[in-house]
Parts: structure tokens; C-alpha cells; sequence
């Protein structure tokens, strides 16, 4: 079991902290104050449970949630916010999903019991099965091919002429303009970078600065680059991180 509690008061995040591990001491718990440390935690490690602050200081739990969402093995993922104030709580269950809540101070009681919940029914929980969005291109007159979304790597328009990469080999698509293509796809994931490219972030590996307007996309085992022009910049590297 795995517990990340984002909660930028300390005291309060420690006080939180012992009541959980009074439940199991084989729990792993970690911990942050932030929106950005939070990110990075959940994507190195596998979450199981989150208890959140809605009113972080320099973020918001909402925003954290939102992106925790977005991506695919946290979309059905144990969320219990935090919070004094309860006017947010609707919004929360709205936007987020989420499973549960607290208000401050925390009650200990109510800590150990949805955590429990969590470790009794937890594993018993059968996730609604997600049928693969794909979408059909014409590469030539009467011949039509089905790519499946979440295995396009990027697509790049020259001319008049559309790559869509995939991890199955690359599709030549006449006549389609890049930002009629991202509209086709209509994926959260795909975005453009470039004005001759658009990316699936789930797919990228690193980005390399080149110059003040220029950077290069590289992704997961494959070996052609998209790049990233600097008005797209800011967007990909938040999505991105």
C-alpha cells in the first residue's frame, strides 16, 4: 500500500501521517507541500491512495487532482481530499471524482476508517473496462486504415502531405491539415508543438533546447524527433512534467 499525503502545513501533514501508519506500519507513505513535488512522486512511484489539501500555498489540490486524472493509471485512483472549507467539496466531487473527504482538524477516526475501507475493498474494486478510441484515415482512394489513438507518437504535416507516426509504422495522409487532424484525433494527449507537428505526451522520452525558438522532442523507442517551436513550449513542458 502506497500513501501520498499533499498537505503543505507540517504539522498538520505529520499528524495526518502517524494516524495512518497506525493502521498498518507496512504502509509506505509520502509525503509533500506542492503541486509540482506531488507530480513528480506519482510518476516514479505507484499511488494507491491520496489525501490531499484542496488550499495548498503556492497551488491547489484541485489543480494536482485534475492532473493526477489525466493520466491513465490514476484515473480510477482513491482520492480523499482535505479541507476547511466545504464550499469546495462540490466542485471536487465534480471536476475530480473523488472518493471522499475530510475537514480539518482531522478526526482520527475518520482517517483510519476510509483508509481501512480502502485496504479491505480496495483490490475487490473492478475498474470500467475502456475500449481503445481509434480513428479512421484515408492513406489512398479506397484504402482506409484504423489507428488506434494511444498509439500515434506524433504527426507531421509538410506541405500538403500528413505523417501520423505510430508504434506500428508511419501512415501518409493527403490533404489533411495539421489542425484538422488534431480535431479528427480529439485527444487530450495529442497536442501541437510546432506549426508542422503535434505530439502524444504519453509517448515522450525528453525534450533538448536548441535555441531561443527551437527545441527537439524525443520519444520512447523510436528514433525520429518532432519539434517544439517556443509558442508551444510552455504547454508541452507542463503537460509533459
Amino acid at each position: 500500500m502506497n500513501v501520498l499525503i499533499v498537505e503543505d502545513d507540517k504539522l498538520q501533514r505529520k499528524n495526518l501521517k502517524n494516524m495512518v501508519q497506525q493502521i498498518d506500519k507496512n504502509i509506505t507513505i509520502y509525503e509533500c507541500e506542492d503541486k509540482d513535488e506531488a507530480l513528480k512522486i506519482s510518476n516514479i512511484n505507484n499511488i494507491d491512495i491520496f489525501y490531499i489539501d484542496i488550499s495548498l500555498k503556492n497551488s491547489s489540490g484541485l489543480d494536482f487532482a485534475i492532473a493526477l486524472r489525466q493520466k491513465p493509471r490514476y484515473e480510477f485512483s482513491f482520492i480523499i481530499f482535505l479541507t476547511t472549507h466545504i464550499e469546495y467539496i462540490k466542485q471536487a466531487f465534480k471536476e475530480v471524482h473523488c472518493y471522499d473527504y475530510i475537514l480539518k482538524p482531522y478526526d482520527i477516526s475518520d482517517v483510519m476508517n476510509m483508509t481501512k475501507r480502502y485496504i479491505l475493498n480496495g483490490n475487490n474494486i473492478v475498474e470500467p473496462k475502456k475500449e481503445k478510441r481509434y480513428v479512421v484515415f484515408e492513406v489512398r482512394k479506397g484504402i482506409k486504415v484504423k489507428v488506434f489513438v494511444d498509439e500515434i507518437i506524433f504527426i507531421e504535416v509538410d506541405l500538403r502531405i500528413c505523417l501520423v507516426h505510430t508504434v506500428n509504422g508511419v501512415y501518409n495522409i493527403n490533404k489533411l491539415a495539421l489542425k484538422n487532424i488534431i480535431k479528427l484525433v480529439n485527444c487530450i494527449n495529442i497536442l501541437q508543438c510546432h506549426k508542422s507537428f503535434a505530439v502524444n505526451i504519453n509517448h515522450i522520452r525528453e525534450i533538448q533546447h536548441i535555441n531561443s525558438k527551437l527545441s527537439e522532442i524525443h520519444f520512447e523507442n523510436y528514433d525520429k524527433n518532432a519539434l517544439l517551436g517556443y509558442k508551444f513550449k510552455s504547454t508541452i513542458i507542463e503537460s509533459f512534467q
